[in-house]
C-alpha cells in the first residue's frame, strides 16, 4: 500500500513537472512571437508607446512563469510527502525556498509595473477590469 502511494505521489509530481514546463514552453513561444511582432512595421498601436508594448510582453511572460512557478512549488510538495531521507527533505526545502522567492520578487515587479500605470494588482495585459467595460444596455451591469 505505501508503494502504491507513493509511486501515486511521483506520478503526480512528475505530471505537475510537466505541466510547469508546458507553460513556460508555450510562455516563451507566446512571449518570443509577440516579442517579434513589435519589429513589423505598422503593427504599432496607436497613442502607445513602445517601450509600453515592450514592458507588456515582459510582464505577460512574468505573470505565466509565476504561474509555472507555482505548479514547480506543488510538485516539490508532493515529492516531500514521499522523500525518504532528511536529506532529501532539506534539498527539498531548498528549491522550494528558492522558488518562493523567485515568485515572490517576480510578483512584486508585475505589482510596481501596474501601479506606474495605475492598474489594479494582478491585472492581465491587455484586459480591462470589469468595471471599465462598456455595458450592453440591454442586459444588467455585471
Amino acid at each position: 500500500m505505501e508503494d502504491t502511494f507513493k509511486a501515486i505521489t511521483i506520478w503526480l509530481a512528475s505530471g505537475t513537472e510537466a505541466a510547469a514546463a508546458l507553460i513556460i514552453g508555450l510562455a516563451a513561444i507566446e512571449g518570443t512571437l509577440r516579442a517579434l511582432w513589435l519589429f513589423v512595421p505598422g503593427t504599432d498601436v496607436r497613442g502607445e508607446p513602445a517601450d509600453r508594448r515592450k514592458e507588456d510582453v515582459r510582464l505577460k511572460l512574468g505573470r505565466w512563469l509565476a504561474v509555472a512557478l507555482e505548479f514547480e512549488l506543488a510538485a516539490d510538495i508532493l515529492r516531500t510527502a514521499v522523500a525518504p531521507t532528511w536529506t532529501e527533505i532539506g534539498q527539498l526545502a531548498a528549491i522550494a525556498v528558492l522558488r518562493t522567492a523567485l515568485n515572490y520578487f517576480l510578483q512584486q515587479e508585475i505589482d510596481r509595473a501596474d501601479s506606474r500605470r495605475g492598474e489594479p494588482s494582478g491585472h492581465r495585459a491587455g484586459v480591462a477590469p470589469a468595471s471599465a467595460r462598456p455595458v450592453d444596455a440591454g442586459s444588467p451591469p455585471a
